[in-house]
């Protein structure tokens, strides 16, 4: 076998890898190819855990209730916020009366707080359809519309919206895009989601879940996944395992989120579900979360593989083909990087420092794996349980 051929042989994870996931991912569908529903029924709930989301809360309560759907009612549940998220809701409503504050009572033991939130958010509902959203979340005007519209069009009893990240800050640049194409090179787009017959493939965007009233209550609602830091994904999986039809679609004109807006933040958001909330949903039972550690750690180290093989070449002697591999991988990185910013509307320049993202990404991964079941969020502190969010313990 010639050099090159093996240099070849060295580069294909970082080209053939890619290549399938892009394939994958290019498989999905977007709300927006379905048309807005008409109408003045069914009510739909909007139902908005906050928890100390001053920064956000107004634009979110604004954006949910100037949506097309008039048959809303927004619920902004305040979870014992200490920084005036009631207050600054209540004058976001501007006295619409569709919009109510709700307190959360105290936490029970055995639950974790968003879980609890969107509970009482779902006991105080009155709507057909509930829509789970995140504070940080911006509805588009047409949103629920066009979910009713599906819901109803594809006889779903769930839809959950994955919609367009802001990327404002330059650690949201470059840490954020790394997080989410290691969910796409698990996950791949919509259709791979929706079309698989595994438990395990269904997941949800807790920042948008539609879900039927019926088919919530029938799995028993958020006490269902009370102990789960993924709830969102634990929630599509017991509806899916109870033989309710889930889907996932792309909202990218609908529906905009900024999870972060520092390092500090992105560091502390992902520590406490990238490991604990992805190793519950790992396929291959016991055996796919007792090697979950390794495959979290070998994400951002694969990314790295290359960039150390040539920096080591340019020390030490290595043989030529190896080398000349390593240097194609750092190509066929850099233009999957290119097209991963693209994907997600960020400056295509920021590719360029991909090995940084990767580094802060092996951190978070360490971090996590070192914190194992106990998660902090919030001034709170969790301890996971063991067993998978399908599983009917």
């Amino acid at each position: 076998m010639s050099d090159f051929a093996l240099a070849l042989l060295v580069a294909s994870p970082w080209i053939i890898g890619p290549a399938i996931t892009i394939w994958r991912v290019r498989r999905s569908h977007d709300l927006a190819e379905t048309p807005p529903a008409a109408g003045d029924a069914p009510l739909v709930s909007v139902i908005i855990p906050a928890r100390n989301e001053r920064r956000n809360i107004e634009r979110s309560v604004r954006a949910a209730l100037d949506g097309a759907w008039r048959a809303i009612e927004v619920i902004v549940v305040d979870d014992r916020s200490t920084d005036g998220t009631a207050e600054l809701a209540r004058s976001a409503a501007g006295g619409d009366a569709r919009a109510r504050i709700v307190d959360n009572p105290e936490l029970p033991a055995g639950w974790f707080g968003k879980p609890w939130a969107c509970a009482t958010g779902a006991n105080a509902a009155r709507g057909d359809i509930v829509c789970f959203t995140d504070a940080d979340a911006r509805h588009g005007r047409d949103l629920v519309a066009r979910a009713v519209n599906a819901l109803n069009a594809r006889q779903l009893d769930m839809l959950t919206v994955a919609g367009r990240q802001e990327l404002g800050s330059f650690w949201e640049r470059i840490v954020q895009p790394h997080v989410f194409w290691m969910l796409a090179s698990r996950y791949g787009g919509t259709e791979s989601v929706n079309r698989s017959r595994r438990v395990e493939d269904k997941i949800a965007n807790g920042q948008c879940i539609f879900v039927r009233r019926d088919a919530y209550v029938r799995i028993g609602g958020h006490a269902a996944v009370q102990d789960q830091v993924a709830e969102d994904v634990a929630l599509a999986q017991r509806l899916f395992a109870a033989g309710m039809r889930t889907e996932l679609v792309l909202g990218h004109n609908e529906l905009t989120t900024r999870m972060y807006a520092s390092l500090g933040e992105i560091m502390a958001g992902w520590r406490k579900n990238v490991f604990a909330g992805g190793r519950e949903a790992m396929p291959w039972g016991r055996v796919g979360q007792m090697v979950f550690p390794a495959l979290l750690l070998l994400v951002p180290l694969l990314t790295l593989a290359p960039l150390l093989t040539v920096v080591t070449a340019a020390l030490i002697a290595v043989p030529t083909w190896l080398a000349t591999g390593a240097a194609i991988g750092i190509i066929a990185q850099l233009a999957t990087w290119v097209l991963v910013y693209r994907w997600m509307a960020a400056p295509v320049r920021y590719a360029l420092v991909f090995p940084l993202g990767a580094v802060v990404f092996a951190i978070i991964a360490a971090q996590a794996i070192a914190r194992g079941s106990n998660v902090e969020w919030k001034g709170r502190r969790y301890v996971t349980p063991r067993g998978g969010p399908g599983s009917s313990r």
